[in-house]
């Protein structure tokens, strides 16, 4: 299999038959100018050590020499080996709650950073696994469908905010029934949901959700972010804090984890509840349980082991160059003595 490296090189290569344009009128107008100061046969005479096909010669090294270094300069691969390769993949969903509790800055610097930073190791550590990403609040939306694209869902992950979700609230079941909708149960992988929320649903049944999902054999888990005390939630006026969230009364709204309603989700999808805290995601215990899913071998060939070959074009391009410069536009005075067609009386 070949490829090239530096694809936008390539380009250089419709300079060619510009070359060829040139090099022709060029010649016409040589010719010409000869033709201008007389029989063309006297003036041939005058001029008896200029040899009329050496300029193509060297034009033509020329052109290879271009061709070359412009071949060269894409890098050329190779893919020296073929071979079949199976993985063993499952599907993960990861539900962030978006809502403008998870500003709360008892984990530091506050929940939603800290969820979204463990998702980024999340992604650091998968292989073979594909995951999506739904962020909901009062409604859920599907930020990234399930993909092994991990650079795109690192992408996606650094756009998260609470402004996205234009609706207030934590709609975890629904959430829920979006992470199911967007799973393909034909490919007959492992299915897990992964639910990252402070647990304060006002919004619907999460634990009916929970229990639709594991009649589908999807798992749910649950890590909690926040702290049972609870914090205040601060407002930002052009990224800059500005105080905090107050209720009818002017006190400040203080937002605790509920626990309780994470415990019972995680307990109706059949999956586990972690606690996260500043030293620990709680990530890796999820992922601990999500390693003893069911996992689908899939077969597939590729290409591995890419060469470089570039070097052979520019050692091309240089030997070629250096051919045209010693190339003389004058007749060789050897080969002008040797007449292969003279008839000898």
């Amino acid at each position: 299999m070949l490829r090239f490296a530096h694809t936008g090189f390539l380009w250089g290569l419709a300079a060619i038959p510009l070359f060829i344009l040139f090099f022709g009128w060029l010649s016409q107008w040589k010719k010409r100018a000869i033709a201008s100061l007389g029989d063309k046969h006297v003036v041939k005479q005058l001029m008896p050590a200029v040899s009329s096909s050496t300029p193509w010669i060297k034009f033509a090294l020329f052109l290879l020499a271009y061709a070359s270094l412009i071949t060269g300069l894409a890098d050329p691969q190779v893919g020296s080996k073929m071979e079949e390769v199976k993985r063993e993949s499952a599907d993960l969903m990861i539900l962030l709650d978006v809502s403008n509790s998870m500003l709360s800055e008892d984990l530091a610097p506050n929940r939603l950073e800290n969820a979204r930073r463990a998702i980024a190791q999340l992604i650091d550590n998968l292989h073979n696994d594909r995951i999506g990403l739904v962020v909901f609040a009062g409604q859920a939306y599907v930020q990234l469908p399930v993909t092994t694209d991990y650079s795109a869902a690192k992408l996606f992950l650094n756009t998260i905010n609470t402004n996205m979700v234009p609706t207030q609230g934590t709609a975890i079941g629904a959430a829920i029934d979006l992470g199911i909708r967007s799973f393909d149960f034909k490919n007959g992988t492992g299915k897990s949901i992964i639910i990252i929320t402070d647990g304060e649903n006002h919004e619907d049944d999460a634990i009916s959700a929970a229990k639709d999902a594991l009649e589908k054999d999807v798992t749910v888990n649950v890590i909690g972010v926040g702290s049972v005390d609870g914090a205040p939630i601060p407002m930002y006026y052009n990224g800059q804090k500005s105080g905090f969230r107050t209720d009818s009364t002017g006190k400040p709204v203080v937002t605790k984890l509920n626990e309780d309603m994470c415990k019972q989700i995680a307990a109706a999808g059949n999956g586990t509840y972690v606690r996260a805290s500043n030293a620990n995601s709680g990530l890796n215990i999820i992922m601990d349980q999500i390693a003893k899913m069911q996992r689908k071998t899939v077969s597939s060939k590729s290409f591995r082991d890419f060469e470089d070959r570039f070097q052979f074009f520019l050692g091309l391009a240089l030997l070629c160059l250096v051919a045209e410069f010693f190339i003389s536009n004058k007749k060789s005075s050897r080969l002008s003595k040797v007449k292969l067609f003279e008839v000898r009386s």
